[in-house]
Order: C-alpha cells, then sequence, then structure tokens
C-alpha cells in the first residue's frame, strides 16, 4: 500500500473514531419523540455497549475503591497493633512497679516491726537443683557488719542465715531454712507448743521436720509455726513453716510432724538481714569449718 493510501486510511479511522462519539451523543440526547430513524437505531445499537462500558468501569472502580480501602485498613491495623503492644508493655511495666512496691512496703513494715538493725538486700543469684528447687541464694551486697549466722528474713517469715560473706564484702550467701544444717527453735502460734524446726535438705521438694514436740502438746495440720524467741537468735513471732503433717505417739515420746515453709524461695527478691536484733552477744561464734553448731541453737 502506497503512503498516501495509508494517509487516507488513517484519516478515514480518526474520522470514524470521532464520528461514533458525536452521534452516539447526540443520538442520547434527543428526546424520543424529536429521535429519527437513525438516532433510534445509534441508540438501539449502541444501547448494551454503552451498558457493558458501565459494568467494567463501575466494577474497576469498586475493585479500586476496595484496594484502597484495604490498604488504609492495614495501615490502620498495623498502626494499631504498635500502640497495642507500647500499652501492654506499658501496662506490664505498671504492674511489675506496683508488685515491687507492695514488696517494698512489706519489707518497711516488717524492719520497723523488728527491733534493732537491719539491712536489706536483693536476691542476685540462686543455686538450683535438677528438679528446680532452690538450695542457696545470694544476695548483691554485704555490709560491715555483717557476719555469718545472722538471721535473714522476708515478708512472709524465715528465710534462713547467713552463710558466708564474700572476700570483698559484696556478696552475701544464705543457707536456706528447708537445708539439712538449719534448725530454729519454733512455737505453735496457736497453742504455743515449743518444737525445733529442721530443713530435711530434699532436693526435690521444700520441707521440714519439727522435732521435739511432746506427745501432749496439740499441733494440728495447718497450725502456723513461728520463732519462739528463743537463744536470742530469731526474734519471736516471725513465720517459718506451716503443719502438713501430724502422727501421735504413744505418751513419753515426741511427736511425727512435717511442715513446709512459708517463704517460697523460687520468688524470693528482696530480704532483710538482721544485724542487731538481740545484741552481737547473742551470736554464735563462728566454727574453723564456716558451718553452724550442730546442736539446736536455743533450745533451754
Amino acid at each position: 500500500m502506497s503512503p498516501a493510501l495509508k494517509r487516507l486510511r488513517d484519516a478515514a479511522i480518526v474520522g470514524a473514531l470521532l464520528a461514533v462519539p458525536f452521534f452516539v451523543l447526540k443520538a442520547n440526547m434527543r428526546s424520543p419523540e424529536s429521535q429519527n430513524a437513525m438516532d433510534r437505531w445509534i441508540v438501539r445499537v449502541s444501547s448494551p455497549i454503552q451498558m457493558a462500558a458501565a459494568i467494567v468501569a463501575r466494577g474497576v472502580s469498586d475493585v479500586w475503591g476496595d484496594y484502597v480501602y484495604l490498604v488504609d485498613v492495614k495501615r490502620d491495623n498495623a498502626r494499631l497493633e504498635y500502640d497495642n503492644a507500647r500499652l501492654r508493655e506499658q501496662l506490664h511495666a505498671l504492674e511489675q512497679a506496683q508488685v515491687e512496691n507492695r514488696q517494698l512496703r512489706r519489707l518497711l513494715q516488717l524492719k520497723d516491726s523488728t527491733s534493732g538493725e537491719a539491712v536489706s538486700a536483693q536476691v542476685v543469684a540462686k543455686d538450683f537443683t535438677e528438679f528446680f528447687r532452690v538450695t542457696r541464694i545470694v544476695l548483691d551486697k554485704g555490709a560491715r557488719d555483717v557476719r555469718p549466722h545472722m538471721p535473714v528474713v522476708a515478708p512472709d517469715g524465715v528465710v534462713g542465715e547467713v552463710l558466708h560473706v564474700g572476700a570483698a564484702g559484696d556478696t552475701v550467701d544464705v543457707r536456706l531454712a528447708v537445708d539439712a544444717a538449719f534448725g530454729v527453735d519454733v512455737e505453735d502460734e496457736r497453742t504455743h507448743a515449743r518444737g525445733f524446726v529442721r530443713g530435711t535438705g530434699d532436693p526435690t521438694r521444700y520441707a521440714c521436720k519439727v522435732e521435739m514436740v511432746d506427745s501432749r502438746d496439740e499441733v494440728e495440720l495447718g497450725d502456723l509455726l513461728v520463732t519462739s524467741g528463743k537463744g536470742r537468735w530469731f526474734p519471736r513471732g516471725i513465720p517459718v513453716a506451716r503443719v502438713t503433717k501430724v502422727i501421735k505417739r504413744e505418751l513419753g515420746r515426741d511427736q511425727d510432724v512435717d511442715a513446709v515453709p512459708t517463704v517460697d524461695f523460687s520468688r524470693l527478691d528482696t530480704v532483710l538481714v538482721l544485724l542487731t536484733t538481740f545484741g552481737e552477744e547473742a551470736l554464735p561464734a563462728l566454727p574453723a569449718s564456716n558451718q553452724p553448731m550442730a546442736g539446736p541453737r536455743g533450745r533451754p
């Protein structure tokens, strides 16, 4: 095809493309009464095309609107998730602060109610058995007057005793009340029956034996055992353990009594070391082996 014919063809196509919309628009703009045969034919032919085009355009518009809407929703969801995570973190921090404040208030109340000088300390390390039972704790700081065998207490009760102080004086090892080498004189808070609580050293659970409970003394399950104050080691009235088993014996024989400590050593965070509760002369001398005295403390 020659260039002249190509130009003529292109011009005809362009003219037709321009003429078709013109005649379609012209026919649709006329009222039905004023339409001629050509207008009615154009309307009849173009109506399906217009309807199809409108449906396609509406569909494209809906898809585009949904896409834009979903993009906005996704962005809003991401922002809300971030805000929720930040608020949850703040709530957790506030709950932790509330728990710490409650513990500090209880510790302060204990310090105020305990005669003599005491120093507070944080638990910075714990030794565990393979059964996840705490066997020993380490405190974050020592003091010039802290030395072995000094009592260690918490708001829930007796924790144990100072085992030894680090060479630099910045840490303190504590022997727990469930250790087999630990013992303290106690009395039943309800009946004032006397006994001696000694740790069992059981690696699977926290447990104590209550020794020297006379067969005539009244001791029942659930009774709270508190320090008796005998021996001038622990002050009187600090919780030690709660009775879990009582086996009565015949007259003249001690009862078989088991107990569990009132302190949850796995959750222990803050303690008090009693420095001068009953005077320095009340504390036993430190043996060369750095072990506590073998006999019951404070038993008359």
